[in-house]
């Protein structure tokens, strides 16, 4: 399907539908593309995680496969067993899983697994064994993010154990990775503090005779702002789709990215109404003159955040409009104005790219006091993906 920038002359993709998400494939190409160039000789990890961040994870991975990435990360086992499933044989790495977990389907299937702890260890080991088969791990070290990662004498534990293990066969020690606390603030002292302790990690684990593949800690920010933390590959996540991780200092725009996401959705209802008129629950937004109200059938329930009530921006007709009233569970309420050029049926963007004009993901947040993550990958899976540009 061939992409519109503009939604109000494009055909429709999905008539009668409430509302949709447009991905666009071709700009996940490019930006895995354009952070690729940005990583110099660092091999580039495109984070997959959370539904390709609500972009549809198969999908996304195979753009940004397209666009360059050597590598896949999706957080949780399930998720990257799905997408090894779907037929996508790229390298690719898991981290996040509790006791019990089926290692041995992630083995089986090729997946890497990022272990930060000696009891994970034991609990991968005792799935080789029943399979006796060499399984590829990555070792976390928590760096100063007190999050997951082995920290301080754990970490020596840790790569004590998987010596022994390495020595044995039972595990390839393909990497070693760690995540910033404050890479959106390249300047915060901690953010060097992580990268020493991450190199000291590393030689301790060298010490041993093992000698990782990879060593990777950049994620967007770090990867668009801190070329002495590629090392061996960067990590990339919200960059990949479009989105500033440092919207403080740049836009997507000023880092060579462009949103992928764009949500649209329809007027459902057209109505004129007096001066006075209360708006949705609660009547928290009054109107000020007769005016026309138009109702767009998407809600908290489609992931519009439910503090975005009197905050959050919509595009209709060229002119940005804001929520009037509370956000519900499916709809929301936009006062156009009295004299307001509106019919049932018309196309409004809840958020897409800025550089067209568009309310941006970005802008929700704003409006939130959110961060642009949460707004894409909390849109609901009850939205169609509509898929669009050349990122297959």
């Amino acid at each position: 399907m061939a992409l519109s920038s503009d939604p109000e002359s494009a055909p429709d993709p999905l008539p009668g539908a409430s509302g949709y998400a447009e991905i666009d494939l071709g700009a996940i190409r490019a930006n895995v593309a354009s952070l690729k160039e940005r990583a110099g000789d660092a091999a580039l990890m495109a984070v997959v995680k959370a539904d390709g961040y609500g972009h549809g994870a198969v999908p996304s991975a195979r753009a940004a496969l397209a666009g360059g990435a050597d590598w896949l990360g999706v957080a949780q086992l399930s998720e990257a067993v799905a997408v090894r499933a779907a037929g996508v044989t790229a390298p690719m790495l898991t981290w996040l899983y509790v006791p019990g977990a089926d290692l041995g389907s992630a083995v089986l299937a090729d997946i890497d697994l990022g272990i930060s702890s000696v009891a994970a260890l034991d609990e991968l080991l005792r799935a080789t064994t029943r399979q006796g088969k060499t399984a590829r791990i990555h070792l976390k070290v928590d760096t100063g993010l007190a999050r997951n990662g082995a920290y301080g004498s754990d970490w020596t534990a840790l790569v004590a154990a998987t010596a022994r293990a390495a020595a044995e066969g039972a595990v390839e020690v393909v990497g070693v990775l760690s995540h910033f606390a404050y890479a959106d603030a390249p300047d915060h002292p901690t953010v060097r503090s992580q990268q020493q302790t991450f190199e000291a990690a590393v030689a301790e684990l060298e010490r041993t005779g093992i000698r990782p593949q990879v060593r990777h800690l950049a994620n967007s920010a770090a990867t668009l702002t801190n070329p002495s933390a590629a090392y061996d590959m960067v990590r990339p996540g919200l960059a990949v789709y479009g989105l500033s991780p440092i919207p403080d200092l740049g836009t997507p725009a000023d880092y060579g990215l462009r949103e992928a996401m764009r949500l649209i959705s329809h007027v459902a209802l057209v109505k004129d109404v007096p001066a006075g008129q209360g708006v949705s629950y609660g009547h928290t937004y009054v109107t000020d003159r007769a005016t026309r109200l138009a109702l767009v059938p998407l809600g908290y329930a489609d992931g519009l955040p439910r503090n975005a009530s009197n905050a959050g921006p919509m595009l209709h007709r060229g002119v940005r409009q804001t929520i009037a009233g509370r956000v519900c569970m499916d709809q929301v309420v936009l006062d156009l104005g009295p004299d307001a050029d509106v019919a049932p049926g018309d196309p409004v963007v809840l958020f897409g790219r800025g550089e067209d004009g568009e309310p941006t993901a970005q802008d929700w947040a704003t409006a939130t006091g959110t961060i642009s993550y949460e707004i894409v990958t909390r849109v609901s899976s009850r939205l169609p993906r509509v898929y669009v540009g050349e990122g297959r």
